[in-house]
């Protein structure tokens, strides 16, 4: 489901590289030029490939010595990264990386996760991102993750040990409050919120719209809000999957 205009995506794209850069212009042309027809082609939103712009300048900014200016191609493994998690979020099929079997190394039906952390990593993760949340300047949530904080502090004690039944039954609580924390943050959200979250799924999801049966680009819909709500607090995933 390729990004209708391949050339508008690519001075998109070179636009937003060369802002990251400080203004330092990085023209996207030959291989890079079809690498990042290459991301329009698997149907990569541009807030997607974004994201993944800016997760590897948040690496590359943290080390220290001379800045050199940050080429496109550098970026690929994070856009392809956030792209999975995106297409997981939502509920898409995951598309298959360079190399692997299909026409041009895409193929729908292939899932490919990532290394994932452990339980009590991911926990840890988690706690660390929510403590840090309250600090932020809307103070609505403080009680609420509070007692998220707690429960997850309590279940940190036991997760590596825990087997069968009780790591189900944990995981499964996992999912209950992660669902929980998105459904107060939707009842918060004003109309206008609303409807600029509205309106950026509808974008996100644009490429696929036509393709996607209305009950499931509803529920993709759904989702994209709930991810983008998400990414406006900086709200961890709390569900293990």
């Amino acid at each position: 489901m390729a990004v209708e205009d391949e050339g508008e995506y690519c001075r998109q794209i070179e636009g937003y590289l060369c802002r990251k850069n400080g203004g330092h212009l990085i023209r996207i042309v030959g291989p890079a030029f079809e690498q990042v027809c290459g991301w329009a082609a698997r149907g990569i939103p541009f807030k997607i490939a974004q994201q993944g712009i800016d997760r590897y300048f948040e690496r590359y900014d943290a080390k220290e010595g001379r800045r050199r200016p940050v080429q496109v191609g550098f970026c690929e493994a994070d856009v392809l990264d956030v792209f999975d998690e995106w297409r997981r979020a939502v509920g898409l099929p995951q598309a298959g990386r360079p190399g692997m079997a299909g026409e041009a190394g895409l193929d729908e039906s292939a899932d490919l996760p990532g290394p994932r952390d452990s339980l009590p990593a991911h926990l840890d993760r988690v706690i660390a991102r929510l403590t840090a949340m309250r600090a932020g300047g809307d103070r609505a949530l403080d009680s609420t993750i509070d007692e998220v904080v707690r429960e997850l502090d309590a279940a940190r004690a036991h997760a590596k040990t825990a087997r069968g039944d009780v790591r189900d039954a944990l995981l499964l609580r996992l999912q209950e409050l992660d669902a929980s924390l998105i459904t107060t943050l939707r009842e918060r959200c004003d109309p206008q919120t609303q409807r600029q979250l509205d309106a950026e799924a509808d974008e996100e999801l644009r490429s696929y719209r036509g393709r996607m049966p209305a009950d499931a680009y509803r529920e993709s819909h759904r989702a994209a809000v709930d991810r983008l709500l998400r990414d406006r607090v900086r709200l961890p995933t709390i569900a293990y999957e």
